[in-house]
């Protein structure tokens, strides 16, 4: 009676037809909605929704295509929905799940890009994004110091983090080559010092005999579909680029955003926040697509949507065609920055994750790879205590003026009440927007 108690529920999972596309296609729009909380919020949502509830997935399956996700440039979450939907519907899932996981935050973003420029000289709308600052400040700490807890456990990676940050603080070391090193340290460290340079687990658990949905065996992976879905995906990720080269020149604005984006989306291991030190360099320093307080107020607007963080960038493509329109209309010049930057941001990961994902069942028996994530994670701290210093810098101490008090109030305010007080993101938002239009109201601020 037990042997046949404790097989019930495996039998009745197995009864359980899969879903049709249609079925999947319902689920993925709804995540893009509901997919808050950061890549941490976004693959819990994903764990509880298809191996808990709906059992489209084992514990096995999702741990191998969670670690999987890890080792790729990008958004870890939007990679991992994409491989979820090639699982159960092959490529037209995979298309589904990926564009969909990030068109409602794209969407919404561009309304609020468009309300931030358009509006900008409204002393109101100046006053919610000057409250938006000291939230900034106190979510980037968050992350440095939630990251830093789970990456730094070694002392060889304690120093390749101090290295990343003196590399990029002192010395203005551009971040592409800042993890190429920490690749290759760790790439090398996990062969000869494996305890000092630990590849990630979760190849573990539940051997999937509890999944309620047997997808069929992947596609081999072989040269001859390696080369098509190379050859397919570089000519819709260069296409716009090149098509931006003709019509504005090697000098236009979206050429350039084109070209600049693509390079970023190669190096965006550990996150948004890994990223952005290099695109704040590159984008206001180098370009000049828009300043620090611009920078800041795209990070912020990005809080509060769903989808993955990094559509920060969209935002930075706005404003910079917005302010670089060359002979267009400023708002048709920042739709098309807005445009090329989300789809050479996003394009590449359709790329790594279809080439990849038969080898998913592989990547266990390959622990050098996530050794060299683990150095690379290591060095994105250090690399994001610099993000945190440059952001605080210009929020602290406006150009023109002493410190700024409600900055320096307002941001361990709300850095207390999201680590002490496990308060949400976008209610910390929230209330410092609030807080910051009612001082413009008062005429404090």
């Amino acid at each position: 009676m037990a042997d046949s108690s404790e097989n019930r529920p495996q039998d009745q999972a197995a009864a359980i037809s899969p879903p049709g596309f249609g079925e999947a296609l319902r689920f993925w729009i709804r995540l893009g909605w509901i997919s808050f909380g950061g890549p941490a919020g976004q693959i819990a949502i994903m764990h509880r929704e298809l191996v808990e509830q709906r059992r489209w997935m084992s514990e096995k399956g999702f741990l191998h295509a969670l670690n999987f996700c890890m080792l790729l440039p990008g958004p870890e979450a939007q990679q991992l929905a994409t491989y979820l939907g090639w699982r159960l519907h092959g490529a037209k899932g995979g298309i589904a799940a990926g564009v969909l996981f990030v068109l409602p935050s794209a969407l919404i973003l561009f309304l609020l890009s468009w309300l931030f420029m358009a509006g900008g000289k409204a002393p109101w709308l100046a006053g919610i994004f000057h409250g938006l600052m000291p939230a900034v400040i106190a979510i980037v700490i968050s992350a440095i110091l939630r990251i830093g807890s789970k990456a730094l456990k070694t002392t060889p990676l304690r120093v390749l983090a101090l290295l990343a940050f003196l590399a990029v603080f002192g010395l203005g070391v551009s971040f592409v080559w800042i993890v190429l090193a920490a690749a290759l340290t760790g790439f090398i460290g996990g062969r000869y010092f494996p305890a000092q340079f630990p590849g990630g687990g979760g190849h573990g658990g539940a051997d999937g005999g509890d999944a309620v949905v047997h997808a069929p065996a992947p596609p081999g992976g072989g040269w001859k579909r390696a080369l098509g879905v190379t050859g397919l995906c570089l000519s819709l990720w260069w296409a716009p680029v090149l098509a931006a080269l003709v019509l504005g020149g090697p000098d236009g604005v979206h050429f350039q955003q084109g070209c600049f984006f693509s390079k970023a989306a190669l190096v965006t291991f550990g996150g948004a926040y890994a990223v952005l030190p290099y695109v704040s360099q590159m984008a206001v320093g180098h370009y000049h697509w828009l300043d620090q307080g611009q920078m800041m107020a795209g990070l912020a607007l990005a809080e509060t949507t769903p989808g993955p963080l990094i559509m920060v960038l969209q935002f930075v493509g706005f404003v910079g065609g917005w302010r670089n329109p060359g002979g267009l209309d400023p708002l048709l010049s920042a739709t098309l920055g807005s445009m090329i930057t989300t789809w050479v941001t996003f394009l590449p990961c359709f790329l790594f994750v279809f080439l990849g994902a038969p080898h998913v069942e592989s990547l266990g028996r390959r622990p050098a790879l996530s050794s060299a994530l683990t150095a690379i994670t290591a060095a994105v701290v250090g690399v994001m205590l610099n993000l945190a210093i440059w952001f605080a810098g210009h929020a602290l101490f406006p150009t023109g003026g002493g410190i700024d008090p409600f900055v320096a109030l307002a941001a361990p305010v709300a850095w207390l009440a999201m680590g002490r007080f496990r308060v949400g993101v976008v209610p910390v938002l929230a209330c410092c927007a609030a807080a910051g239009l009612i001082l413009r109201v008062l005429g404090i601020s």
